[in-house]
């Protein structure tokens, strides 16, 4: 028996997905002009709901099956804006102008390096290990110096001298990861939800939890530990692993 052609989502559904897209794209440009203006937490707030829009584009587009190679492309512009050009300008006039040519050359590392990093995920995206991304995801890059403006709010007084050289290590810092190998947790693929569902669920709302009562405060550490987290299990967990498997092999042969 044939099975009916599965008939395909109206044209009005891609607007949905692309509407989300926009979206983040105007939290990204009005992130600018709060940059511009020195109002760095409308900013970082701003990047933040930025995130939140870009997260829920791809979801809406896999979940309605209107996923597209334009949809991919605005995306991943409406992204160097969002999480680009936003937070190197953020960044810049918070405390890297003081440094002259070298903060103004930092900050531009950081758009150039997000820019490479979304043209590399475009071109290994149908090839790539859904898993894992293979450097760190430009999004994650621009809420970790949102937060960190966040963050440096809670600092004792006397740590505030430190600042602008923590601002340029964190950016260089970052820059280098987005166009490395060191890969990060994508959380595309459920396998550890599905078979510890409970736990799971349990962890995640202490995790809610916790960031909600201080949400400036924590914010920061989640991105930090995101961001740690790629090179512990690049240069830790990996070659363990290998060094385990290459003896199975060899006894199995």
């Amino acid at each position: 028996m044939e099975q009916p052609a599965r008939k395909p989502p109206a044209r009005g559904v891609y607007i949905l997905p692309n509407l989300l897209t926009t979206a983040s794209l105007f939290s990204g440009f009005l992130g600018i002009l709060y940059a511009i203006s020195g109002q760095f937490e409308n900013c970082s707030i701003a990047i933040l709901v930025s995130c939140v829009f870009d997260g829920l584009d791809g979801k809406v587009a896999r979940l309605t099956g209107t996923s597209s190679d334009f949809g991919v492309q605005f995306d991943s512009l409406a992204d160097l804006v969002a999480f680009g050009v936003t937070p190197a300008i953020m960044v810049y006039q918070w405390e890297l102008a003081q440094f002259g040519h070298l903060g103004l050359m930092a900050s531009f590392l950081l758009v150039a390096c997000g820019a490479l990093r979304l043209a590399r995920f475009n071109v290994i995206t149908k090839t790539a290990n859904k898993k894992f991304f293979l450097g760190l995801p430009i999004p994650a890059q621009a809420c970790t110096v949102a937060t960190f403006y966040l963050f440096a709010q809670f600092l004792p007084t006397g740590w505030q001298s430190f600042m602008p050289k923590a601002c340029l290590g964190l950016v260089y810092v970052l820059s280098f990861l987005m166009v490395s190998r060191v890969r990060y947790a994508s959380f595309k693929e459920y396998g550890l939800i599905k078979a510890h569902p409970f736990s799971m669920m349990v962890t995640a709302i202490l995790l809610f939890v916790l960031v909600a009562s201080q949400p400036k405060l924590l914010g920061f550490v989640v991105f930090a530990g995101y961001v740690l987290s790629g090179i512990v299990y690049t240069y830790l967990i990996l070659p363990r692993r290998s060094a385990l498997r290459e003896p199975s092999e060899e006894l199995s042969s």
